[in-house]
């Protein structure tokens, strides 16, 4: 899988999972092949799980072109950080209302692609089996001047995005 990382533990609402449950979810996709899914799969969506400050102050993805919006959610709430315990039910809710079965593609981003790949698997406990996490995020991994945005994710290759 891109950006699968055999040696990371992942914790999801503190409990401690180990590598070989992290394939509990569709996958993690590039942020090109995300944007090619939603181009080709009018029913895909794109589920942004970054905090407020960060949609306003960083941007987000802009899938307008393709006539959908951004489903912004928090996976944690802001400016706590603190987990959103009623993630699953604002997604979920957020989806329906878009008229999304369980069986659509739904895409999750996040800076770099950590919290995006928990709300997948969240998703996927909760019986969405297509949850892909964007690996790289929207602003990517740290280049060696330690800034996020030029090496990998969905603004370093070259993605429409728009900022308040």
């Amino acid at each position: 899988m891109l950006g699968e990382n055999p040696a990371r533990v992942i914790c999801l609402r503190g409990a401690a999972m180990s590598p070989s449950s992290t394939l509990d979810y569709a996958g993690d996709v590039g942020a090109a092949e995300a944007w090619e899914i939603l181009k080709k799969d009018p029913r895909a969506q794109l589920v942004d799980v970054r905090t407020q400050a960060e949609w306003n102050f960083v941007g987000l993805p802009d899938i307008s072109s393709l006539s959908r919006r951004v489903h912004c959610i928090e996976w944690q709430n802001f400016p706590a950080l603190a987990p959103n315990p009623d993630f699953v039910t604002e997604a979920s809710d957020a989806l329906a209302a878009s008229g999304v079965e369980k069986d659509t593609p739904i895409l999750f981003i996040c800076r770099s692609g950590a919290r995006s790949r928990s709300a997948a698997m969240a998703m996927t406990r909760a019986g969405f089996q297509k949850s892909f996490n964007i690996a790289g995020g929207f602003e990517g991994d740290l280049d060696g001047e330690r800034h996020r945005g030029q090496h990998s994710g969905w603004k370093a290759e070259g993605l429409p995005w728009k900022q308040s």
